[in-house]
């Protein structure tokens, strides 16, 4: 999928683990790991907005475009 996620470099870099951040947006970890691994089809505005605050970042911190070969 050209969409990667990057939430596990933004978890790294704030030292935070899976669980607590599940708990500090308000998802389960299960669904926060279909996110983190790609897995997921579609991510609503206000999780990302939750990430987005949780992890004191920006999208763009979260989210990036990775071109299919040709």
């Amino acid at each position: 999928m050209p969409i990667v996620v990057d939430i596990d470099v933004m978890l790294a870099r704030r030292r935070m683990s899976v669980g607590e951040l599940a708990e500090r947006i308000g998802i389960t970890p299960a669904n926060l790991a279909v996110l983190k691994n790609g897995r997921a089809k579609a991510v609503r505005f206000s999780t990302l907005e939750a990430l987005c605050e949780a992890l004191d970042c920006q999208p763009a911190d979260l989210l990036r475009h990775e071109p299919a070969d040709s």
